[in-house]
């Protein structure tokens, strides 16, 4: 394994402390501390998120990746999101990797046994994208071990669509996505899976506290891909299992943290997490839209 030198180290300390405050200075946040799966949560009509998540790994070419986004609620059923992805890898350089355009579109009131939504994203990314937000098809620790110069040169357009089934059940979620991701040029589809689950260590009184357990919720995240449609399988795939908790500092803002750890030998070794969010109810200038 390689390790990291002191000025890469420093260049990735300046950029996490960048990223923080970026983060705390544009931060209703969501209390699931998921960093790859979907819940049914949806924004409210008007107000808006800012949220960041960074992924961190240190085996062969250590990096670091953040992908920011801003999301609206545009109708109590719609919900729609803007990324911008960068990413810093060791002695290489620091580079932006594209965009992303996301919609959440929830088909049924009110809340049921299995809540079902639909989620459509386009994505313009270069090769050199490490995000790591969802994993489909072969995906695997070849794939970001390439040097920037040339993965950057590979543009990609691609769109990605997932199921999302998600219940709430005495203060637990469970959240179910299945993935199917394609490039708008060629190659087949890839698919790919992620499941969670999470629980605030005491259910929710309806307070709003800091420092007291139900404030904290762990979960648990298992991910991977399922091959693509010439080979719909698992062999060949990665696949991870991610502990993670989320802390609800405020009503509005949390800081959620993850380990996952890679069960297959076509996986990433580690990859540690780190995200923030913070909820607008209504920022000044937006208007105020209608259910």
């Amino acid at each position: 394994m390689r390790h990291w030198g002191f000025a890469s180290a420093l260049r990735s300390g300046l950029c996490a402390g960048w990223m923080f405050a970026v983060c705390i200075a544009t931060m209703h946040a969501q209390d699931r501390p998921y960093f790859v799966s979907y819940s049914h949560d949806m924004e409210d009509p008007g107000e808006v998120e800012i949220e960041s998540k960074t992924a961190l790994v240190g085996s062969r070419n250590p990096f670091g990746a953040m992908a920011s986004e801003a999301e609206v609620g545009i109708r109590s059923w719609w919900t729609a999101g803007f990324y911008l992805d960068g990413q810093v890898t060791d002695e290489d350089s620091a580079i932006y990797t594209g965009f992303r355009f996301e919609n959440r579109v929830k088909p049924f009131k009110g809340e049921h046994t299995i809540n079902p939504v639909l989620y459509f994203e386009y994505e313009s990314l270069s090769g050199a994208d490490k995000t790591l937000l969802e994993v489909a098809g072969h995906d695997g620790e070849d794939d970001v071990d390439i040097p920037n110069g040339i993965a950057r040169r590979t543009h990609q357009h691609e769109g990605e669509l997932r199921l999302i089934l998600s219940s709430d059940a005495h203060s637990w979620n469970f959240s179910e996505n299945f993935i199917a991701e394609k490039d708008l040029g060629h190659a087949p589809w890839e698919f790919g899976y992620a499941v969670a689950l999470s629980r605030p260590l005491r259910a929710p009184s309806g307070k709003s506290c800091s420092l007291c357990r139900e404030s904290i919720v762990p979960g648990l995240e298992f991910y991977g891909g399922a091959g693509d449609t010439s080979s719909l399988t698992l062999r060949d795939t990665s696949h991870y299992v991610a502990p993670e908790v989320g802390w609800n500092f405020s009503k509005e803002s949390r800081v959620s943290f993850s380990t996952a750890f890679g069960v297959t030998g076509t996986s990433m070794g580690t990859i540690y997490r780190i995200g923030f969010s913070h909820d607008f109810d209504h920022v000044p200038g937006f208007p105020r839209l209608t259910h």
